[in-house]
């Protein structure tokens, strides 16, 4: 076939070279991509739902001694972890204590400074930091904090676009931020109660909790999500919370005590509080019997099995997903896993009707890669991986769950598909702590 006039066919690819040229031009770029992003997401989530993804796990095994991969890997994604060659410094005896003075009907705290998250991508982590640290007289912004826990991927020019990629900012990336980048100290828990969010609160100490809301998205159904949020006050009059939302309800949000409690559960009442080291002997006189780490997570464990007994839906689904974390954290692995089996099949059994299943869960809480890695079974770590980052979110850019991929392929002696996957954790996140150490004892370069 002929073309009738070549030259305009000629002029209307120059066009589109022209067109692509100006859209990589950095000013337009950083004002354009995202929405070529979010139209992208919108296109993949409309012939392939998240919240239609559901996880099998395989029948339970019995379980094996650890293989010899195994036996030299620890838990490096946790806050206390302690690198292999290390020698751990014992921690003091503590004899943790409850505080039985009353504490008033209402309180509100002010001096920090509110930072919002707007105008950057998946900042609740860093804005609420920032304004816990600011409290004390921290003079840093959100973007000294994301520069160390969120650098955003290798290759990106535009600091606001390269943090797109990395979803969430897990609690131990705050913690760590605040310990070794501050002159603060931070403590964190799980199985904490709204008495003693008060008590905290009453005594001059605000209090970061990460929670669970909903709220519509691509699809037009109601999604749940994962929002950190500063608690800065509560009245008892009007049994109300008072927090600092980063994200829609902005500063002194008043939040019915129900409510906040229902949003706390599916991350298994978890708890940060910033301080001076100054004030570390009244800090653990009001955590009392959460001084105690162990009792903590024992305290988690009895609260989500006692929610699991008349939970349904998404309730239940959380309560048996924080029995799994919650012996996670008592390294009870074999127990962890089956209760993640029998929350994944809850999870398989949720209805479709407006409020969809929450498919993000993984990007967020990753203790069922823990309890499944440390009983040996590497392949069901792989599975559950391969779901979630391909298909409960639009690009696999969740460093977290290609860390714990990577650490099962090594297990099972895929060593080349581990490296890439290893690698590709600190493109996405160049500080990954680690990623860069298991490359290091790999000796990957």
């Amino acid at each position: 076939m002929k073309l009738k006039n070549p030259r305009i066919f000629l002029w209307i690819l120059l066009g589109i070279a022209a067109l692509i040229g100006l859209y990589f031009l950095p000013p337009i770029h950083s004002r354009l991509s995202w929405r070529v992003d979010n139209l992208r997401t919108q296109i993949k989530y409309y012939f392939n739902p998240p919240d239609e993804a559901v996880f099998q796990p395989s029948a339970p095994q019995p379980t094996e001694p650890p293989s010899a991969a195994t036996a030299e890997i620890i838990e490096t994604l946790a806050p206390t972890a302690t690198p292999e060659g290390i020698e751990a410094t014992p921690a003091p005896t503590l004899t943790p204590t409850i505080i039985p003075t009353a504490i008033p009907e209402q309180h509100l705290l002010t001096g920090f400074k509110y930072t919002d998250q707007h105008n950057r991508w998946n900042y609740c982590g860093p804005a609420n930091l920032t304004m816990a640290l600011s409290y004390w007289g921290w003079t840093g912004n959100r973007d000294d904090v994301a520069r160390v826990i969120k650098p955003g991927e290798v290759g990106v020019k535009d600091f606001i676009q390269a943090g797109k990629a990395d979803k969430n900012v897990m609690p131990y990336e705050m913690l760590d931020f605040v310990n070794e980048q501050t002159e603060f100290t931070g403590v964190l828990r799980y199985g904490g109660t709204l008495d003693l969010i008060k008590r905290f609160i009453a005594a001059g100490y605000p209090v970061i909790v990460e929670k669970g809301y909903y709220e519509r998205d691509y699809t037009g159904k109601v999604a749940w999500l994962g929002h950190y949020q500063y608690v800065t006050g509560y009245d008892d009059n009007t049994q109300e919370i008072i927090v600092q939302d980063t994200y829609n309800d902005g500063p002194d949000h008043h939040d019915p005590y129900e409510k906040f409690e229902e949003g706390w559960r599916s991350f298994n009442y978890l708890f940060m509080v910033v301080y001076p080291p100054a004030e570390s002997e009244t800090v653990n006189e009001i955590l009392g019997l959460w001084l105690d780490e162990t009792w903590a997570n024992e305290h988690a464990l009895e609260i989500a099995e006692a929610e699991a007994q008349n939970a349904s839906g998404n309730d239940a689904f959380f309560a048996w997903f924080n029995k799994g974390t919650s012996l996670v954290q008592l390294q009870r692995y074999p127990e962890a896993a089956a209760a993640f089996d029998q929350a994944f099949a809850l999870y398989a059994e949720l209805g479709q009707d407006d409020t969809q299943r929450p498919y993000r869960i993984m990007w967020y809480q990753t203790t069922p890669y823990f309890a499944y890695f440390y009983t040996g079974r590497y392949q069901d770590v792989i599975n559950l991986a391969d779901t979630t980052l391909n298909e409960t979110i639009s690009e696999p850019t969740l460093e977290e769950s290609l860390y714990w991929r990577a650490m099962a392929e090594y297990a099972l002696g895929d060593t080349t598909n581990a490296y890439a996957d290893m690698l590709e954790t600190v493109r996405l996140n160049p500080n990954f702590g680690p990623g860069l150490f298991r490359l290091e004892l790999w000796g990957v370069q």
